[in-house]
């Protein structure tokens, strides 16, 4: 159905924002590197993709950096922040 689609496409769209950011940010980032990756990752995916971007970075910022130096694959990260179902 439409939502279960629209939520995969969310889905696939916050696991790759969060891959790009993870290689942006590098191994074993601080909160600044992973800041500078956010900012960066959004501005790197054009236009339309990268304000929802900025959205989910504003919205979840906390729980990405917690997630990212905690060593969590992307996919880990969005489905705690309730954007992919596990």
């Amino acid at each position: 159905d439409g939502v279960a689609q629209d939520r995969g496409i969310k889905c696939r769209l916050c696991t790759k924002v969060l891959k790009k950011i993870q290689v942006l940010a590098g191994d074993n980032p601080d909160k600044a590197a992973v800041t500078a990756a956010l900012q960066k990752g959004c501005r790197l995916l054009g236009q339309v993709t990268g304000k929802l971007c900025q959205r989910l970075v504003n919205k979840y910022q906390e729980q990405i950096t917690e997630g990212l130096q905690n060593g969590d694959t992307p996919r880990d990260i969005c489905t705690a922040m309730g954007i992919c179902q596990s």
